[in-house]
């Protein structure tokens, strides 16, 4: 059934009963994931109202498309549109404790001592999934290093191996395909070139380099020496699907807790199939990157989950330049605790963020 599409400009007029019989459907929602009726929410309201006077305001919240009844004669529950709204207009962001501040940066300094990133961010994932109940997912980016070495290694004749080393020592291994009739010499060549323009530059600052020096090296290099120094800076950039990325989660038993109906095994089902999907990880990191600190999508406002309408509690980690290299975050059902997982979010990303600084 289409729900009415919420006109912001009556719901930002709602008056106060209007808003607290609105706020305690929401709540009661959060804390049991059950429809709530006329009679119940007259007993939680702090005014004495009689259950006739709750259904006719129930009428019209649901009029202007902020709650729903799953089923004839049920209760109440909150629509996306709803919750959406409860979250910008009545939440109150809780704080963590000083307990629980101890605990995230007790496990990731813990984490980080003289382990790999990698490591540090699936305790961070791990952690989080056992603090919010919900399942913990890190997206953790290749950062951008400056490069110290570049060089081609002729696996097949059609075939190589691309072995790149940064600054710092790592090395990434990447297989390119050759252009027809590559010999050993075009390769060395190609090697060379690279090796003396990109030296001390990230990958984006080296492909901006090789771009502005093409029509220079045309005559320095044949055409295909010129399409493997392309092809070597490209294969490792990861094409056109942007930086290479790999998803961290832990903890979705945790979303098969209190499920009973078949429909919500079927949103669990899509949301697993979605964690499995490696295209599209890299919106993680637009969704974080487009905000400054935490941000929340709620249901199908979150694109790379919205079949399963779960929602996501998302922020961004930065390197020491403060740019944003991954993110973290907690995925659950709509009815998380949005209150207190917003800053344990918050506070893991802070503290991913030091370590890597």
């Amino acid at each position: 059934m289409t729900r009415p599409v919420p006109d912001q400009q009556h719901i930002q007029s709602l008056d106060a009963r209007t808003r607290d019989i609105f706020r305690a459907i929401v709540e009661t929602y959060l804390k049991e994931g059950e429809p709530v009726g006329s009679r119940n929410l007259s007993r939680l309201l702090p005014h004495s109202l009689s259950p006739a006077t709750v259904r006719n305001v129930m009428s019209d919240l649901e009029q202007l498309g902020l709650i729903y009844a799953p089923h004839i004669s049920a209760g109440r529950l909150p629509t996306q549109a709803g919750l959406r709204f409860f979250v910008d207009a009545f939440m109150e962001i809780g704080d963590l404790s000083d307990e629980e501040r101890r605990s995230i940066e007790t496990q990731v300094k813990a984490s980080g001592s003289g382990a790999t990133l990698e490591h540090v961010l699936t305790e961070a994932s791990q952690m989080l999934s056992g603090m919010s109940r919900g399942a913990g997912l890190v997206l953790a980016a290749k950062a951008e290093v400056p490069l110290k070495h570049i060089e081609f290694i002729q696996l097949e004749p059609t075939r190589a191996l691309t072995v790149l080393v940064s600054q710092n020592g790592d090395v990434e291994n990447r297989v390119v395909e050759l252009p027809a009739g590559t010999t050993a010499s075009q390769l060395h060549e190609a090697s060379n070139f690279l090796n003396a323009h990109i030296r001390g530059r990230t990958l984006a600052e080296a492909k901006a380099e090789i771009a502005r020096l093409r029509e220079e090296t045309r005559a320095a290099l044949d055409t295909l020496s010129q399409d493997l120094v392309e092809r070597g800076l490209a294969v490792w950039a990861g094409a056109e699907s942007g930086l290479p990325a790999r998803l961290i989660v832990r903890g979705r038993a945790n979303l098969l807790e209190n499920v009973t109906a078949q429909a919500d095994l079927d949103l669990l089902r899509h949301l697993f199939e979605d964690l499995e999907t490696k295209e599209g990880l890299v919106q993680l990191l637009d969704l974080a990157e487009d905000g400054s600190g935490v941000r929340i999508f709620i249901g199908s406002e979150n694109r790379l989950f919205s079949l399963s309408g779960s929602s996501l509690v998302v922020a961004p980690y930065r390197d020491k330049d403060a740019r944003v290299i991954g993110a973290l975050g907690v995925i659950g059902p709509t009815r998380l605790n949005y209150a207190r997982i917003v800053p344990m979010v918050d506070y893991t990303a802070q503290m991913i963020s030091r370590i890597l600084r």
